[in-house]
């Protein structure tokens, strides 16, 4: 019962598994047959003997369905042997056709094999054209760009490596000759960027030649423009009839009084203004500018560019050693400096970073302050006034140039007023040489007048009103002598030399009046009074000489008004005017005067004793000669003529100086008496000496100048008398 209820269940299983191996692909029939011999024991057997029975019944299948088409089949090989001998004749029919093709269509292969050769060749000529039109735009782009090089157009050139770079080598990377012309463009920037700094340096170097050229160039349009300014103004101002200050014009009186060109026309028809640009090719700065800026590298261009031009900032500020002795050094000086700045203010405009305000102002500062101890040292070694006065108008026109382009300049302006100072002290040595030439060749008499046409000469030269000089005929005398209208005119000259550095300095009439007026007193206070001192002291000055300076020195200080006009006419500022100095030329001509006048008495005294020297008294005569001793007769005629001068000096210095003659004359009688020496005196001496004195007072009593009371001039030799009696 077992095997047979194992027979039951493993029937099933074999027709499962022969189902599979007859319906599924014979890959997998392995793992079903496989699964045979994994099962039961004598399953193999059974599966064996299962197998054959279905082997079996597919052959009776096989056999009823050959006997159901053998008919058919009968019939079929009967049609076939039918056809068979027209399928020979077919067979050689298409034999020979297909010869017949084969031999006609030997032709058409051999051009259609040209055919398609040609195709080939068309397709790659379309794809070498393709490719070319892809590469020649490189291609000429390249050769392009060597042409830019060759004719050194490098910004032009850089830019054309962008678009190589970022249009036309991404198209063509994959050729070996895009990498060599990528290679080689970093080789053409540095060859670019050191042409272009080459460039540069030539640039920098040729503007350092030429600054001076430059500077000359702006000083002499802005000197051309303050010209036209003060020439417009001043026909404005007679247009509408407004004052004229010094600021604005030339004075009337002294039409050589201009302001001198610093700068002499090159060419006088030349009409053509040239600028910065004309004179400078600043082509090679842009181009180095951009060509660093395209490189990226703008910063380092930037800082060369400044290191460079600090450096010959501190050359052009470095001054000559000689400089001071000509004005051709100095104006050489400024011509560098503003060429220089002017070059720099221009970079600044039109350039966008490479320098800055901030820059220029801080070179300008620096520069200022060198210049500023430059001229100071060597102005200081200016003796020639007219060299400074010249160095005055090269800083005015140099100020006013660099003004013009921004920068500031009031430190210059302060500068001038120390060389103003300056340039008085080298005035007032000049005038001190020509004021002591005049008193050398000044005969010290008064001025013959031989006609009317002589006197107002004079009169034109020097303020002199006299009404009773007036009312004489000619020939007549003037009191003062040469010198004083020499003087008056020189003095006048001074003020022209000094208004001459007040032009131009941007400062209002009223300071420019103060400037004249205080420098005017020096040279009055100081080198004429000085001056006029030496000659009082001089051993050559005689009495008539010095009576003739006292003279002159009243006529000199009745002037002073006229010098006070004559500056107020000037600057128009009234004398009335609060704070308006005056002219301290009373106290200046009253010193001389006191000092002539002592030197009169000093002098008197030292003839007075010249003449007492000669006195050679016999102590031990017996008679007296019966007239009193020669010398003193000499000396009384002596001052007799000597007081007949006097008459024309103020009657207290004639009075004062005869009265301190008489008792100098007084004193040295007595001290003849008196002397330590004399050991005794004879009565005939006495008597001798007695008509002496006689004779003094009788000089004394005939008033040899008017204006003494009484006897006061006789009082002088009292003391003569007590001494003689005792």
């Amino acid at each position: 019962m077992a095997e047979s209820g194992e027979g039951l269940g493993t029937v099933p299983e074999h027709e499962r598994i022969l189902q599979e191996i007859q319906s599924t692909d014979t890959a997998c029939v392995g793992p079903t047959l496989r699964s045979v011999y994994d099962d039961q024991p004598n399953a193999h057997k059974k599966f064996m003997e299962k197998l054959d029975a279905c082997i079996r019944n597919h052959d009776k299948e096989i056999e009823k369905m050959c006997n159901f088409h053998h008919q058919g089949f009968v019939d079929a090989i009967t049609e076939l042997l039918k056809v068979r001998t027209d399928a020979e004749k077919l067979k050689v029919q298409v034999t020979d056709t297909n010869r017949r093709f084969q031999d006609a269509g030997k032709e058409v292969i051999v051009q259609t094999e040209d055919i398609i050769r040609c195709r080939i060749q068309q397709r790659n000529i379309t794809t070498v054209i393709e490719k070319l039109q892809l590469c020649l735009p490189v291609l000429e782009m390249y050769s392009k760009l060597k042409e830019q090089m060759s004719a050194k157009r490098y910004y032009s050139a850089l830019k054309t490596m962008e678009q190589l770079e970022n249009v036309y080598f991404p198209r063509v990377s994959q050729y070996r000759f895009c990498q060599l012309m990528i290679e080689n463009l970093p080789k053409l920037r540095e060859d670019i960027k050191e042409i272009s700094m080459s460039d540069l340096k030539d640039f920098l170097e040729s503007i350092r030649k030429h600054s001076d050229k430059i500077g000359e160039t702006a000083m002499k349009q802005a000197q051309q423009q303050k010209l036209f300014s003060v020439i417009l103004q001043k026909q404005n101002n007679v247009k509408f009839g407004k004052t004229i200050y010094i600021n604005d014009r030339i004075p009337e009186e002294r039409n050589e009084i201009v302001l001198k060109p610093v700068f002499e026309e090159e060419d006088e028809n030349e009409e053509e203004v040239l600028t910065v640009q004309d004179l400078v090719d600043f082509s090679p700065v842009y181009r180095c500018l951009h060509i660093y800026s395209v490189l990226g590298d703008e910063e380092t261009f930037e800082n060369y560019y400044r290191k460079q031009r600090k450096k010959q900032a501190r050359l052009v500020l470095q001054p000559q050693s000689n400089m001071h002795e000509t004005v051709d050094g100095y104006r050489r000086y400024f011509t560098q400096i503003v060429g220089f700045f002017v070059v720099e203010d221009h970079i600044l405009h039109v350039t966008q970073g490479l320098v800055t305000r901030a820059y220029t102002d801080e070179l300008w500062n620096m520069a200022l302050s060198k210049i500023i101890a430059v001229l100071r040292a060597h102005s200081s070694y200016c003796t020639d006034p007219d060299l400074v006065l010249e160095l005055k108008n090269l800083i005015v026109i140099f100020a006013d140039t660099l003004q013009g382009y921004g920068f500031p300049v009031n430190r210059l302006f302060d500068l001038l007023f120390e060389i103003r100072d300056q340039y008085n002290e080298t005035l007032l040595k000049k005038w001190a040489g020509v004021f002591r030439d005049i008193f050398e060749e000044d005969n010290y008499s008064p001025i013959p007048i031989v006609n009317e046409e002589e006197y107002k000469t004079v009169i034109s030269k020097f303020p002199f009103q006299d009404p009773d000089v007036e009312k004489q005929s000619f020939p007549k005398k003037l009191p003062m002598s040469q010198s004083v209208p020499h003087i008056y005119i020189q003095v006048k000259e001074f003020i022209y030399a000094s208004l001459k550095f007040s032009e131009s300095l941007h400062r209002s009439s009223t300071e420019v009046d103060d400037m004249l007026r205080k420098s005017t007193n020096l040279l009055l206070t100081r080198t004429l009074s000085s001056c006029l001192l030496n000659l009082i002291k001089k051993p050559h000055i005689g009495l008539t000489e010095l009576v003739q300076i006292i003279i002159n020195t009243t006529h000199l200080e009745q002037a002073c008004k006229y010098l006070e006009d004559f500056i107020t006419n000037i600057t128009n500022i009234s004398q009335e005017t609060v704070h308006t100095t005056r002219l301290y030329g009373l106290s200046t001509f009253k010193d001389a005067r006191h000092a002539a006048e002592g030197e009169i008495y000093t002098k008197l005294n030292q003839k007075i004793d010249e003449f007492v020297q000669l006195a050679d008294y016999d102590w031990t005569m017996s008679e007296p000669d019966g007239r009193a001793s020669g010398y003193l007769m000499d000396l009384i005629n002596f001052l007799r003529s000597i007081f007949q001068v006097f008459t024309h000096l103020p009657g207290k210095v004639a009075q004062t100086a005869c009265m301190s003659a008489c008792q100098h004359l007084s004193t040295s009688l007595m001290q003849m008496l008196l002397d330590s020496e004399l050991k005794q005196i004879s009565m005939g001496a006495v008597q001798q000496f007695n008509l002496d004195v006689i004779q003094c007072e009788l000089f004394a009593s005939s008033e040899p100048v008017p204006g003494f009371q009484g006897d006061t001039l006789q009082l002088a030799f009292i003391d003569l008398r007590q001494d003689e009696g005792y």
